[in-house]
């Protein structure tokens, strides 16, 4: 016969965000000019009281004088209590419902405004154990009960006395008057709540932290929303990832950590040993080796466009998938082409070097206006669409060459050969992806089949142009200008750094910064972490650059289990016995497959045996499987 277990939940903090007395003073001081001043010393009370720091009987008695709140107040109160209950304690609600015979709620708040929250939870007003107010003839608060033992110093510890439970006694909450409730050795079990306020004496004295009530459960083995709490799934970003990413990452729960350079590949094993996600940029190469040694990554997620520095085949064999953020920055990019397509076509940086040296040279020799020139676009993607919107809107003449055949926007006019394109552009801007076969594109047979004085504009990849062959291009003066942003080798890390390019004139050179832009990386702090947080949360893949794409809704009342397989024949059907020996009833299925996996999401709506579990592990083919929740 299992062990009875009484669970004890503080109010204020643990089952609300919020300090209820400090939202109350909120309602009753609207209008009043010393609002502000008054709500931070009612503040400050509440936390000297929580921490022990003065009798609760002190600090009840000051915050209430402050108040000035009448009964008609609470029913306001408790609305905004309705909207202000902890996150994870919302989703948990089932726990509440199926445990309430064995859960208590133990606070030096108030019944007012607990009971009717708690009654939404299936805990019975007789369960609640709180102060009372009072109230003078006109109904204002002028006082509480002084003889419940809750307005008194250490009163948890003495209704908990009182209480005589039997059995193992765990209490949750957040504050030092819940934390000295196992020192008197009333409760054999004391929880930090930390989802809403963390404070230094309570997690001192704790037996655990649990930042959310996922964490408190999975500690229990209890029923809960989801199989593994978030705060144990750790997310390391590298490379100054935009802040963003990091506050959007921690306020979904999970544990992030960051690192503001990149890591070499031993470096990267070692950091990845506890690691779920990583989140990088350009810099960072996440080799085979690395995927290999890494056995708890679930997901490598690029901060940027490109994913060359990912070695996809690894992360699929090994059931990681990838995300990109391959819109994010389009515009930047198409920003700075546009840019030094004028500055290149003005002779700006020649200008600007010279006048930097001491030299007044003002004329306009090589220096022309944009407006009525060819512009010929090699790689009519997403950057190169809209760098032809923007081009034409300036009056350039709009050309593109793709090896797909993709329609045209605006008056832009298509290409059939590169050859052709070459031949007829006064600028040329390069769009490539990073595929190998597009390595030395543009080389010294390229650039003689181009206009002579022709501007050239490489903000693709390093690879794609011969650099040797552009320097030639340049002395000899067949190639008036260029600006480049990505080379052949790019450091890891900012410092020296050397390219046949410098000190060319009128050449641009940028350290790789065409999307480096804040607006960019908020873009991309926004984007990258949805797709993390969709495949965490749900099992959705939609947009994974290595994976088969699956979107599923989250199910109610379900269990859901993912399935990564090689692409083998009758996985599926293997699956499908294994739930079925099992009686286990499939509410929504869906299995995707590319040339190398397969990708299955199961929801089955009762509860299992773990060693169903263990059967779907050992299905022949099986790379990775997880219980989500």
């Amino acid at each position: 016969m299992a062990l009875k277990r009484s669970f004890v939940f503080d109010f204020d903090s643990t089952l609300t965000k919020v300090e209820a007395l400090d939202v109350l003073a909120e309602i009753t001081l609207i209008g009043n000019p010393k609002k502000e001043a008054i709500i931070n010393e009612i503040i400050a009370i509440t936390n000297q009281g929580i921490d022990g720091e003065i009798s609760f009987t002190e600090s009840l008695e000051k915050r209430i004088r402050l108040l000035n709140a009448k009964k008609t107040d609470l029913p306001l109160l408790i609305k905004e209590l309705r909207q202000k209950v902890s996150r994870s304690i919302e989703t948990n609600k089932a726990f509440f419902k199926d445990f309430s015979d064995d859960i208590y709620i133990i606070s030096a708040g108030f019944k007012e405004f607990i009971v009717p929250i708690v009654a939404e939870y299936n805990i019975p007003s007789e369960r609640v154990y709180a102060n009372t107010f009072q109230f003078d003839e006109n109904d204002v608060i002028i006082g509480f009960d002084t003889e419940n033992p809750l307005s008194k110093h250490n009163g948890k510890i003495e209704c908990l006395q009182n209480l005589n439970l039997t059995g193992e006694i765990q209490v949750i909450g957040d504050g030092y008057s819940d934390a000295v409730t196992k020192k008197a050795g009333v409760a054999d079990t004391f929880f930090a709540y930390t989802e809403n306020v963390q404070r230094a004496k309570t997690i001192e004295n704790a037996d655990h932290i649990t930042p959310n009530l996922d964490e408190f459960l999975y500690l229990n083995n209890l029923p809960r929303n989801i199989s593994y709490p978030k705060n144990r799934i750790k997310i390391l970003l590298l490379e100054n990832v935009h802040s963003d990413a990091f506050t959007k990452l921690t306020a979904d729960g999970f544990t992030v950590e960051t690192v503001s350079k990149s890591l070499s590949e031993e470096e990267l094993i070692i950091k990845l040993k506890d690691v779920h996600v990583l989140g990088i940029r350009s810099k960072t190469q996440v080799t085979k080796k690395v995927i290999e040694a890494a056995d708890k990554l679930m997901v490598v997620a690029a901060f940027c466009i490109g994913t060359k520095q990912i070695n996809l085949d690894a992360c699929q064999e090994n059931g990681v998938v990838v995300f990109n953020a391959p819109y994010s920055n389009t515009r930047s990019v198409v920003e700075l082409a546009i840019g030094e397509i004028i500055m290149l076509m003005r002779s700006v940086f020649q200008r600007s070097t010279e006048i930097h040296n001491g030299k007044w040279n003002k004329t306009a020799q090589g220096s022309r206006e944009v407006r009525g020139k060819k512009l010929g676009i090699v790689g009519y993607g997403n950057i190169g669409k809209q760098l032809s919107v923007l081009a034409e809107s300036l009056g350039m003449d709009v050309y593109y060459y793709d090896v797909e055949d993709t329609l045209a926007l605006g008056n832009a006019k298509r290409i059939t050969t590169l050859k052709e394109l070459l031949n007829i552009s006064d600028v040329i801007t390069l769009h490539v992806d990073d595929n190998a076969a597009n390595k030395n594109y543009i080389g010294a047979e390229e650039i003689a089949q181009m206009k002579d004085g022709v501007h050239l504009v490489n903000l693709s990849r390093g690879f794609v142009v011969n650099i040797d062959a552009l320097v030639d291009g340049l002395k000899s003066g067949k190639i008036a200008g260029a600006a480049v942003d990505v080379y052949p080798e790019e450091p890891a890390k900012n410092g020296e750094f050397y390219t046949p390019l410098k000190g060319l004139p009128n050449v641009i050179l940028t350290p790789h910064v065409g999307g480096s832009t804040e607006e960019a990386q908020k873009d991309i702090a926004d984007f990258v972490p949805s797709k993390i947080m969709a495949y965490m949360n749900s099992g959705n893949t939609v947009d994974a650059v290595n994976f088969p794409n699956i979107r599923l809704p989250r199910q109610t009342n379900a269990h859901r289990f993912l399935h990564i397989h090689k692409n083998v024949s009758g996985v599926m059907a293997k699956i499908n016995k294994v739930l079925a020996k099992y009686e286990l009833n499939i509410t929504g299925q869906y299995l995707s497959t590319d040339a190398k996996v397969g990708y299955v999401i199961t929801d089955v709506n009762k509860i299992y045996d773990d060693e169903v579990i263990t059967k779907l592990r050992k299905i022949e083919g099986t790379i990775k499987f997880r219980i989500l929740y």
